[in-house]
């Protein structure tokens, strides 16, 4: 979450991604509630702003594990394993 100038580099990145100037990229919106109470992404697809497909160019996590997990499918790492398999707890 931050003001107006995240929101600048979220929509610029999101922007060049979807016109094909730059490659795709992981973004990652920490905390669903935040940003769906900051923008209705669903009211975007349904009134033709954006293509249904648009909603793929980012991910919600909650956790820092589900951050791990999206960077690890998108750039095809795989994850340490952990010991007690609290993943936060051993790193």
């Amino acid at each position: 979450p931050g003001g107006f100038g995240t929101l600048d580099e979220l929509f610029e990145t999101m922007t060049l991604i979807q016109t094909g100037k730059s490659r795709r990229r992981p973004i990652l919106l920490f905390g669903r509630a935040f940003w769906e109470g900051l923008l209705n992404f669903q009211h975007l697809v349904d009134t033709g702003m954006i293509s249904p497909g648009d909603l793929g160019l980012f991910h919600f996590v909650e956790t820092a594990e589900e951050a791990w997990a999206q960077l690890a499918e998108h750039y095809g790492f795989e994850l340490p394993a952990t010991g007690t398999g609290a993943f936060a707890d051993d790193i």
